[in-house]
């Protein structure tokens, strides 16, 4: 077998694995006791890559550019929202700017609307699971697949079949790249976002997000509403400014000329 080959059969993961395990035969050799240390080391990488959405430790990720752009792409996750995602449509608009919403299934099913708005606002969509369950890379390979395939389904019937998956929060697993695979998706995840937890800390929003930015970045803000009505302005002003900021000091484009490749299809085509 070609090396090119096993470069696409065995993941990161894997590699590692097979390493970690001649390793410890090597070891053991000599001392039990040290055979211990490249096993401990692949479990904890195990425990520890998919909380890194960046990582591609168990399947391939794209969280920026692949190649050197100066473009930068605009994200949404855990919407559509009545009380939000018109919102940020009108923003967009305002600023001329283009987004992928990353739509949970579940709301996208009870907001078809809000589906067809963004579609027709010019805007892409990907996959964001049923129901953003934190648990979800630990559910059974089943109860995975489902997940994902619901949302894809719920989301054929606005007339759009996504080609992108962002696991909520970011978090992969060693189930998810098999998933994905008989859906056609592939994991798109963020390199630049505001740790604003969902909306809840909107305090210079714009600023934590044009401290760390640089170009060929996949930003991920959130369509949700702020929890506390009252600071919806807040939020109003803060994308307005860092929507500003972009168009005067960054090249925003479209997530699929920042990644190459298509973020969706129409169903039929």
């Amino acid at each position: 077998m070609q090396n090119r080959d096993l470069n696409i059969i065995f993941s990161p993961a894997e590699k590692t694995g097979i390493t970690a395990l001649l390793l410890a035969l090597l070891l053991g050799c000599f001392n039990p006791v040290l055979a211990l240390i490249p096993l401990i080391f692949f479990l904890l990488l195990c425990f520890g890559a998919p909380f890194f959405p960046g990582v591609g430790f168990f399947l391939p990720i794209i969280s920026r550019a692949r190649t050197k752009t100066a473009g930068i792409a605009l994200t949404f996750d855990d919407g559509p929202s009545p009380s939000s995602t018109p919102i940020l449509l009108d923003l967009l608009a305002r600023h001329h700017l283009q987004a992928t919403f990353f739509v949970v299934g579940e709301k996208a099913g009870q907001h078809p609307e809000l589906i067809a708005a963004i579609l027709a606002r010019g805007h892409t969509i990907g996959n964001h699971s049923w129901r953003h369950d934190y648990f979800l890379m630990l559910r059974p390979p089943k109860v995975l697949a489902e997940d994902i395939h619901s949302t894809q389904e719920i989301l054929k019937k606005s007339g759009v079949i996504p080609l992108v998956f962002r696991p909520p929060a970011g978090i992969t697993g060693p189930r998810l790249g098999k998933a994905l695979a008989r859906e056609n998706l592939m994991t798109v995840t963020y390199s630049c976002r505001a740790f604003d937890g969902g909306n809840r800390n909107i305090a210079n929003l714009a600023g934590k997000i044009l401290r760390r930015l640089q170009p060929g970045d996949i930003i991920m803000l959130h369509d949700l509403a702020p929890r506390q009505k009252t600071l919806s302005g807040d939020w109003q002003q803060e994308l307005d400014r860092l929507f500003a900021a972009l168009h005067e000091n960054y090249q925003p484009v479209s997530l699929e000329e920042v990644i190459g490749c298509p973020v969706m299809r129409r169903a039929g085509r």
